[in-house]
């Protein structure tokens, strides 16, 4: 991408406030948001994916969620259907979930949750995605301390 993205930025109440490139977001560690689509196959596991080592947060962590910021302009809806296209090469509808406010010093976002169901195969954006697998919830809980998955994923995991 040649030009930065530009961020939709909001207050604590999940109000849009201010619109910033992505590295002024990090920098200053403002409230953003983001979209979660969690992938499900038929057994109903979840499809997990390990980020690459070039990600400007976690990276190198399994996520379990396609998904990213909102950009300035863009609904959370329009964001999802965007982002799980640009990372997973797929179209699917979109169940709402919740909406789940995650606040630490590296990263504080408002993020919608939907959950899709798809067999795959997908096609893995290179620059996001280093590689993925279906795994069960129980299963990715279990092994989150030994190979670290994304903290607010795992909030995430522990309100389904």
């Amino acid at each position: 991408m040649s030009q930065e993205e530009i961020v939709q930025i909001v207050d604590q109440q999940n109000n849009p406030i201010d619109a910033v490139p992505r590295s002024v977001m990090r920098a200053e560690g403002l409230i953003h948001r983001a979209c979660y689509i969690l992938v499900f196959n038929r057994a109903d596991e979840l499809f997990l994916q390990r980020r690459t080592m070039t990600k400007d947060i976690y990276p190198g962590y399994w996520d379990i969620a396609a998904g990213g910021v909102v950009l300035a302009g863009e609904s959370y809806e329009e964001s999802a259907t965007r982002e799980l296209f640009e990372e997973l090469g797929i179209t699917a509808p979109l169940t709402f979930l919740f909406d789940h406010f995650y606040d630490q010093a590296d990263n504080r976002v408002w993020g919608r949750v939907y959950r899709c169901h798809h067999e795959g195969p997908f096609v893995l954006q290179p620059e996001e995605v280093e590689y993925g697998e279906f795994r069960s919830i129980e299963s990715i809980l279990t092994t989150s301390g030994e190979d670290p998955v994304t903290p607010d994923g795992i909030e995430i995991l522990h309100r389904l």
